[in-house]
């Protein structure tokens, strides 16, 4: 048996009922949350904001293969939303910033060729450069690369919420500090509001707590569904937090 079916969770996997407007899958590295929430992307034939589309990443042969096995059924179809990786965001910042300096870059020759038209030529010129720059700049900032990768992450994310969406996110905590993983919390109480539904894989005790979240515990075969309280990583992390010297002192 070939991956992915070789993977428990996904061998014994049942059917499973999205019916919260955000749903959490947890559990430990290789458990192979984000393996089903990369074969639910890929089903859903949803927009990435990678480098390639999810039903064409190399990466994700894997995951194809999966999504190939999964029958989704609708209570309301819908073609919005977004698969985002947080390694896709990075890629999506720095693609960003290309595209800024280079219309930046048109802009200056531009101004250089036109030195000695007409100023209403050379406004003309210069007005879909314009056009574009203040495009990006009132989605995105100045520029994702000039913020914290955060407040970079949570800017393009807030820019891409629609109503009605779909949302399948691996890991969105990676980027964000504490502080920013409860202001995470706080989009996605507008997406719901919104009526949109995301389904998140996560090691965060922070984006686990998500209010009315349906968390799938991996670490049980086959998965089920567990309470925050009840799991191994929010059972670690109060423990450490309680008493570090217990866990650091067998290092």
């Amino acid at each position: 048996m070939a991956f992915p079916f070789d993977v428990p969770a996904i061998r014994t996997l049942p059917d499973l009922r999205f019916d919260a407007p955000v749903t959490m899958l947890v559990g430990e590295n290789g458990s192979g949350k984000s393996t089903l929430l990369e074969a639910i992307a890929i089903a859903a034939r949803l927009p990435t904001a990678g480098g390639a589309e999810a039903v064409d990443d190399a990466t994700l042969a894997g995951p194809r293969t999966l999504a190939n096995a999964l029958r989704l059924s609708w209570t309301a179809r819908t073609h919005r939303g977004l698969f985002l990786r947080a390694e896709d965001f990075f890629g999506f910042a720095r693609r960003t910033a290309e595209m800024r300096a280079a219309l930046v870059a048109d802009l200056a020759r531009v101004d250089a060729e036109y030195t000695d038209r007409p100023g209403l030529a050379r406004d003309l010129a210069r007005t879909p450069y314009l056009d574009e720059i203040a495009a990006l700049d009132r989605r995105y900032g100045e520029g994702l690369d000039t913020q914290s990768h955060g407040e970079a992450f949570l800017r393009f994310f807030e820019a891409r919420l629609v109503p009605r969406g779909l949302y399948v996110l691996d890991e969105p905590e990676a980027p964000l500090s504490p502080q920013r993983q409860l202001a995470f919390l706080a989009l996605l109480r507008r997406m719901v509001e919104a009526d949109c539904q995301a389904i998140i894989a996560t090691h965060s005790p922070i984006v686990l707590a998500f209010p009315g979240a349906a968390i799938w515990d991996f670490d049980q075969t086959p998965i089920a569904r567990a309470a925050w309280a009840d799991l191994e990583h929010v059972k670690l992390v109060r423990d450490f937090l309680a008493a570090p010297e217990a866990f650091l002192r067998h290092l």
